[in-house]
């Protein structure tokens, strides 16, 4: 099993000198990773209106959800996600076992919170994965936030949606359609690179 590494330990400034010298290599890449919720529960938000008018959005209160998993390297905009029914160390072992095979050829290292199932013992992190933790309580060096966001207004806000399954495909065609360059712009990481 490969071994888990705090950030908080080695301090933002050795890591971020770390990784300056392992995206030197075409072989090498970086991730962040987190997990999204998303369902039925409706995002209302602000919305252009005529002036005077009142403006209304049809909700469908449901309490039924699911998890995007996703990694976004900032440095090159490649993406790799998955819509999974739960967020836990058997889902997680999942995600990493196909993250491996989409990058089988490379050396990886994921950032990622401090979640449970991130740091559980039955955790099975593949051999060229080494996984780095954010300090806790801290969703504000993780860039994938920043996606979850993004998804929630583009996508979420001020729609109802029929079905759970409505929603997964209209989240799945548009994180497919997002370009690497869309993806390097909104998971900018000036703080390590």
């Amino acid at each position: 099993m490969q071994k888990q590494t705090k950030m908080s330990r080695r301090g933002l400034k050795k890591t971020s000198e770390t990784l300056k010298t392992f995206l030197k290599s075409e072989s090498e890449d970086l991730f962040f990773f987190d997990e999204g919720r998303f369902g039925l529960m409706p995002h209302i938000g602000k919305c252009w209106a005529l002036k005077g008018k009142k403006t209304s959005s049809k909700v469908k209160p449901g309490y039924k959800n699911f998890y995007i998993y996703s990694s976004v390297s900032p440095h090159t905009g490649n993406a790799f996600s998955l819509i999974l029914p739960w967020a836990n160390t058997e889902m997680m072992n999942y995600y990493l076992s196909e993250f491996r095979k989409k990058y089988s050829t490379k050396k990886l290292i994921m950032i990622l919170d401090q979640a449970g199932w991130h740091k559980s013992k039955d955790l099975k992190v593949p051999l060229n994965i080494e996984l780095l933790h954010l300090p806790p309580y801290s969703p504000e060096l993780n860039p994938v936030e920043r996606l979850w966001l993004w998804l929630r207004k583009h996508v979420c806000r001020n729609r109802m949606f029929e079905s759970e399954e409505a929603l997964m495909d209209e989240l799945s065609l548009v994180l497919h359609e997002l370009s690497n360059e869309q993806l390097k712009t909104l998971c900018k990481c000036s703080y390590l690179l």
